[in-house]
């Protein structure tokens, strides 16, 4: 991928539903679940990257792509490794070009949130450096685009109740009841341990949703 070149996307499915991964040529520049047809978040993006993002085409693979379409692989791989237990951290190349100011510092701050446990949006904003900025922090979770693996999911009210997640809160508790249990359990053979989050990885949950298969990309898109 050349600086010339369009944003590109694949979906990827997860125990909370299809995950739209888009890259350009600095990382990924959004990666989160979605409900609603594939043209509309496209569409959606365009407008905010202003250029159109196009499908990866992993079939007919261009050499010259290998480093763009290596990130597409790392992110698929890392994803289902969190979600089968082998993961407690992320490491994936992030384009943050849409995010800016106080809410990229809190995105940030949210990133220090170790599995497993969780943190009020009060916290987040003193970690971020802008003690009585909760609500901005709460906006800030509200409007990431980047889901899972910038873990806004780990960010609560202050009485300790999950909040909305974006209209999604099942999706939230899903993924809290997820790390909170895999962190009390002893550590698969060879997981990935995560050592920057200070936390053990754990078994599987044998009582997670199936992989849901990817949607059809969209016609003319």
């Amino acid at each position: 991928m050349t600086p010339s070149d369009p944003p590109r996307y694949r979906v990827h499915p997860s125990p909370v539903g299809d995950i739209l991964i888009v890259t350009t040529e600095d990382g990924i520049v959004t990666l989160h679940p979605f409900d609603g047809p594939l043209h509309a978040e496209i569409e959606r993006l365009a407008l905010r990257l202003r250029a159109l993002p196009v499908p990866d085409d992993a079939d007919a693979p261009d050499p010259a792509d290998a480093p763009a379409r290596q990130v597409f692989e790392d992110a698929a791989a890392q994803l289902d490794e969190y979600f089968d237990g082998e993961r407690r951290s992320f490491d994936l190349p992030l384009d943050w070009r849409l995010v800016r100011g106080f809410t990229r510092a809190a995105l940030e701050a949210v990133c220090e949130i170790p599995y497993g446990e969780t943190a009020s949006y009060g916290e987040v904003a003193i970690a971020a450096g802008t003690e009585r900025a909760g609500r901005a922090v709460g906006t800030a979770c509200a409007r990431t685009p980047f889901s899972v693996v910038v873990p806004v999911h780990r960010v609560v009210r202050a009485d300790g109740s999950l909040g909305e997640y974006g209209g999604r809160p099942e999706m939230k508790r899903f993924l809290v009841e997820l790390e909170r249990g895999r962190a009390l359990a002893p550590a698969p053979a060879g997981a990935d341990t995560g050592e920057d989050s200070g936390t053990a990885p754990a078994a599987r949950n044998a009582s997670k949703p199936a992989r849901r298969r990817p949607r059809e990309r969209a016609a003319g898109v």
